[in-house]
């Protein structure tokens, strides 16, 4: 009996045990975790008794709480939300949350472990729950200019502060009503989502950060460039042969300039490396590849943040460089084609840390975070991401962009009175009959001023004598310039 007993009592301090570890574990390890959890219906509905935080855009709400008048105390209301989609996302009642509504999800509702003496002095003077207000690094004007770029594209705009890496404007098209996301109905949001996945234009992909990865194009020559310059055996003067067409080895392939001649205004054997950047050459960038070879051009992009996980607070999808490539294949990717993947967001940080003398400053979209008794929990300060490049390889860099914009394929984005230097991009999607990506990426400098941006767009369908230079370098000259006067 006693036996029996012995055996019991060991069995029940066991279960005891396996009980208090495990609630322990939820209540002291897993409790943030689980609270974040967009499955966690019991939080979810918790935070709508919460006043949240208010998201702000130069001191102005672009995303809010307004009373509401059903069993739930709050809503969610967007200013100019299709505007600012592609920054805030979306937070909905049960179909999870987006963005900054998203990443920022634990701030904006009061419950994150920077915000617990707060909580403590709001139970003891008993005001109403209120999350934090995130205020975001974004210019409105930016903003406003990369919106009416764009237009009726297909594309995305990235604008940073290179000396800060701050995220001045940050724009996905087409883009959605998060206002729609955040009614009280189950059905309507259900209804809303659903359509909006069903639209071939697929307008919940973020594309400045994410969704399908944009070919580059002429713009990854900057990399190219920027680690043949590291390897020391080249110079802006180096000479690449310079014929009108080239068939890649082992291939029926050809690959041939934009002209369809020779690289350059002057007819020549030879082409130096500048000028195949002004010009934007093809050749002489796919002989440039063989020579450099896949490892090192694979480094560079890394140095400049492929590959690399980035949070802004949203997570970015790494741009990728391809591995085990054929010669013809390595070649291709010298001027941004085979299965060179990007988001403007990378080519935005590529010519912010080329007009930061090679330092590459981390992304940042949140400027601070202030509690509704305006206590800072969180003031961001400028971080370094890498140094792909030296001080002295980024200023070569930048004399052959900024030669692009004052008399190359990119001199649309002139502006009067700053420094530009720039880089435009014109790359193929898989077929003849696919539009091609139209892009520019690059900086502006004035009365101490700095901007680097990047701009895709997607046309409809190609037209004639309307490339990259025609549309893209507009846009981008449009962002820099509402940066610069701001």
């Amino acid at each position: 009996m006693n036996r029996e007993l012995t055996r019991v009592s060991a069995l029940v301090l066991v279960m005891f045990l396996a009980l208090f570890t495990s609630s322990s574990i939820i209540q002291s390890v897993q409790a943030e975790s689980l609270n974040a959890d967009q499955r966690n219906s019991r939080t979810i509905i918790d935070s709508f008794v919460v006043e949240r935080g208010a998201i702000l855009v130069d001191g102005q709400p672009i995303a809010q709480s307004v009373p509401s008048n059903d069993l739930y105390n709050w809503q969610r209301e967007y200013t100019n939300g299709g505007l600012y989609a592609a920054v805030t996302g979306y937070n909905t009642l049960d179909q999870g949350n987006t963005g900054i509504e998203g990443a920022m999800n634990a701030e904006l509702t009061g419950t994150s472990d920077s915000q617990f003496l707060s909580e403590i002095e709001r139970l003891l003077t008993g005001r109403d729950p209120q999350g934090a207000a995130v205020s975001t690094t974004i210019n409105a004007a930016a903003q406003q200019a990369a919106a009416e770029g764009i237009g009726d594209f297909t594309g995305a705009a990235v604008a940073l502060d290179p000396e800060t890496g701050e995220i001045l404007a940050m724009y996905s098209s087409p883009t959605f009503d998060p206002n729609q996301m955040a009614v009280h109905d189950s059905q309507l949001v259900i209804d809303y989502y659903n359509q909006l996945e069903a639209d071939p234009a697929a307008p919940l992909q973020n594309r400045a950060i994410g969704g399908d990865l944009y070919y580059p194009g002429s713009v990854f020559k900057m990399i190219v460039a920027s680690a043949a310059l590291k390897t020391g055996d080249y110079t802006l003067e180096s000479e690449f042969d310079n014929p009108a067409e080239l068939k890649l080895p082992q291939s029926s392939s050809v690959v041939k300039n934009s002209t369809e001649g020779q690289c350059g205004p002057v007819t020549d054997d030879k082409v130096d490396l500048e000028t195949s950047i002004v010009y934007s050459c093809n050749i002489p960038f796919a002989q440039l590849a063989a020579e450099l070879g896949e490892d090192t051009i694979a480094a560079e992009a890394q140095a400049y943040g492929f590959g690399q996980p980035l949070e802004i607070p949203m997570g970015v999808t790494p741009s990728s460089y391809p591995s085990d490539m054929s010669e013809a294949n390595l070649m291709l990717t010298g001027f941004g084609q085979y299965d060179v993947r990007v988001t403007p967001m990378q080519m935005a940080m590529m010519s912010a840390s080329i007009a930061n003398d090679g330092t590459l400053m981390k992304p940042n979209l949140i400027d601070e975070i202030v509690t509704d008794n305006l206590t800072v929990v969180s003031d961001p300060q400028p971080e370094v991401f890498a140094n792909p490049s030296t001080p002295g390889i980024a200023s070569t860099l930048r004399e052959s962009m900024e030669a692009g914009v004052d008399h190359g394929y990119a001199d649309l984005a002139q502006i009067e009175g700053a420094t530009v230097g720039g880089k435009t991009g014109t790359a193929e999607n898989g077929t003849d009959n696919e539009p091609y990506n139209l892009w520019f990426t690059g900086y502006a400098e004035q009365d101490g001023k700095k901007v680097a941006v990047a701009v895709v767009v997607v046309p409809e369908e190609n037209i004639s004598g309307q490339g990259s230079n025609e549309i893209a370098s507009p846009i981008a000259k449009s962002i820099m310039e509402a940066v610069l006067n701001s």
